[in-house]
């Protein structure tokens, strides 16, 4: 425990927020971790303790204000004994430096072919990032070293496209990158790399950071970027499962902005491996990767291969966390009383909502299969979680149990959440004529007077 201590006294001050944001306007501000949950944060110091996080690091970041921020929150990880390797790109760099001497490049970002002249452009562009990169993290006492241990290959014929001087990684030399973060030392690995003869190859900083992640059996494998996560339709992804991103990769590729195409691809191949999560994170953000990485659900997109979270049903013994974590949200009158025995009466009907072992949501689900009507229930979603789509997963879980079940009207009676359900979750308001009759003689004798939504499945 003394050790976990002084851990914590080594983290900055921005590290949970006391109401302090950036100052700088260019920097966003984001809610961070407050000093009332340094219980859930002490889970993930163990949890994560001699780990090993591949971070990589957009070229467009390095350039950002916020990037001196992103080096301290990166200190803290190495303060609570969370083992970095640090891989950077170039493309906004080598755009910049080619348009100022009115050169043209095959690609910026290492993901097409590689001509003599964007080569050697790279390597100069690189050769700078990096001393950017090192004389930062010496500034805030970072141990770090620039090495050869990515041995690259020709790319070769791609597509029917010869890939000229584009590499791809060969071998890695796995004892050193070791050895390093064994001496509290961040590798720095550019995406430039020599083949077995010694002449520079131009790799795509994405894949090399997925390959370096899956060999050093990383548990985090995390884009920090100047753009936005993932979103669909304009809404953010928070958590994404390896299927879902498949299914979204194979049958909806043109719904992904380019630059995080490339990061979702080696995301996948990535968790396909055995990394159990990939994040990508908006840098520009203040805290951004401290709050992802100490928070259970997090500020950006996070693809998760293991059992990260669940939906399901809920077990009788979790009957007085069900009631527990509710109660506050009856006494308010968002939801109808059950107690903790009714609870128990009907656990079965119950489903929770379970991120990394606890419950932070839950949910009751009455079916009446004959009629195939279904009543949605006890909706509610502990207050940390809240305004982070997890109501909304929970909803959609809800019609597609009932959709599987042969349910073809799903209702929700509500007194305060109804514009939830009809803004968010799409039901249409309706009268008792809607219910199924047991409901309706439910609803009667209550005297809440809720609203009636429900959809049609």
């Amino acid at each position: 425990m003394a050790g976990l201590t002084c851990a914590l006294q080594a983290l900055p001050l921005h590290t949970f927020n006391y109401g302090i944001t950036a100052m700088n306007p260019e920097i966003n501000a984001i809610t961070a971790i407050k000093p009332t949950d340094l219980r859930g944060i002490l889970k993930y110091v163990s949890m994560f303790r001699e780990h090993v996080f591949v971070i990589a690091l957009d070229g467009s970041l390095i350039a950002h204000v916020n990037f001196k921020n992103v080096l301290l929150d990166i200190a803290v990880l190495r303060s609570l004994h969370i083992r970095v390797v640090l891989v950077h790109g170039i493309g906004q760099q080598l755009r910049e430096l080619a348009e100022s001497r009115s050169l043209e490049i095959t690609n910026p970002h290492g993901e097409a072919l590689t001509d003599a002249t964007t080569l050697a452009l790279a390597g100069e562009t690189s050769a700078l990032v990096n001393q950017e990169i090192m004389q930062g993290l010496t500034r805030i006492g970072l141990r770090c070293v620039n090495c050869n241990a990515v041995r690259a290959k020709a790319a070769g014929v791609v597509g029917g496209v010869d890939q000229l001087l584009s590499g791809v990684v060969d071998k890695l030399d796995l004892p050193l990158l070791k050895r390093l973060l064994e001496a509290d030392t961040i590798p720095l690995i550019a995406p430039i790399a020599q083949d077995r003869n010694g002449e520079n190859l131009r790799l795509n900083s994405d894949m090399l950071a997925s390959e370096l992640a899956e060999k050093l059996e990383a548990t985090k494998l995390i884009y920090l970027t100047a753009h936005d996560g993932l979103k669909l339709q304009q809404n953010p992804i928070k958590n994404l499962s390896l299927e879902e991103l498949q299914d979204l990769l194979e049958s909806n590729p043109e719904c992904i902005p380019d630059r995080l195409l490339s990061k979702l691809k080696n995301a996948a191949q990535t968790l396909r491996a055995g990394t159990p999560r990939a994040h990508i994170l908006d840098g520009r953000q203040f805290g951004a990767l401290l709050n992802e990485v100490f928070d259970k659900v997090g500020i950006g997109t996070m693809v998760y291969g293991n059992d990260y979270q669940s939906i399901r049903p809920a077990k009788p013994e979790e009957a007085y966390s069900i009631y527990n974590i509710t109660r506050n949200a009856v006494r308010a009158e968002h939801l109808r009383q059950r107690n903790q025995e009714e609870i128990e009466n009907s656990i079965n009907d119950y489903h929770v909502y379970e991120i990394d072992g606890s419950i932070v949501a839950c949910l009751y689900l009455k079916s009446w299969k004959e009629s195939k009507h279904a009543e949605l229930g006890s909706v509610y979603v502990l207050p940390f979680y809240q305004g982070k789509g997890v109501g909304r997963r929970m909803v959609q879980y809800a019609v597609n149990h009932a959709r599987k079940n042969g349910i073809r009207r799903l209702t929700a009676l509500s007194t305060r959440a109804a514009p939830f359900f009809s803004d968010v979750c799409h039901f249409v308001e309706g009268r008792p004529d809607d219910l199924h009759e047991e409901q309706r003689q439910a609803y009667e004798e209550s005297g809440r007077n809720s609203k009636i939504l429900y959809t049609d499945l």
